[in-house]
């Protein structure tokens, strides 16, 4: 059967495709995101077609070196009225981003992507729109106090897995897309391709 292989060292998608019970490898991509998004803005891209673009970057450059294998690339941003966010470089940053989406919908887009040997198999893109509580500038201090630099690992500055859930008072879209790897969608492409038991 062809190498399974996930373009990531990021835990929580390790953790979604082993509890499927997927035999694969990580190997971590080594990709400028910022590059990419810089190439990509000159044709003014929605934040999910740079999303599915960072993936298919990610799943390229694991693949150039694993001929034969098929590599999974996954990527996510978040938008909120067009702006599109990154991981906060700081708690003071993280704070900004919070109460930038205090009692406000931003969606988190998940692109994903299947490459092997230079070609890009498919990409599809999943989307999830989380709206937040509106946040005291109290429970920010408490939250972020309690929480620590765990919220610098998150585009969103929070994990829903975790104490991040306090902070919503609804979800629109599926947890796996959340965590950042669209799973249904993927097992189904992996399926069709013959890469796992159908």
């Amino acid at each position: 059967m062809t190498p399974l292989i996930l373009a990531s060292q990021s835990p929580f998608r390790r953790m979604l495709m082993e509890d499927a019970g997927l035999a694969f490898e990580t190997e971590a991509a080594a990709i400028d995101e910022r590059a990419v998004e810089a190439a990509l803005a000159v044709h003014d891209p929605t934040p999910e077609a740079i999303a599915a673009a960072l993936a298919v970057e990610k799943a390229l450059d694991v693949a150039r070196r694993r001929p034969g294998a098929l590599v999974i690339g996954s990527d996510q941003t978040l938008s909120l009225d067009g702006r599109v966010f990154h991981k906060p470089a700081d708690m003071a940053e993280a704070r900004t981003h919070l109460q930038a989406m205090s009692g406000r919908t931003h969606s988190l887009n998940c692109g994903i992507a299947l490459v092997r040997d230079g070609e890009t198999v498919w990409r599809h893109v999943s989307v999830a729109h989380l709206t937040m509580r509106p946040l005291s500038h109290a429970f920010l201090d408490r939250h972020l106090a309690r929480v620590g630099t765990r919220v610098l690992a998150s585009v969103g500055a929070y994990q829903l897995e975790g104490e991040g859930v306090q902070l919503f008072e609804r979800i629109d879209g599926d947890y796996f897309t959340i965590l950042g790897l669209p799973l249904l969608p993927l097992l189904a492409k992996l399926r069709d391709l013959g890469a796992i038991d159908a």
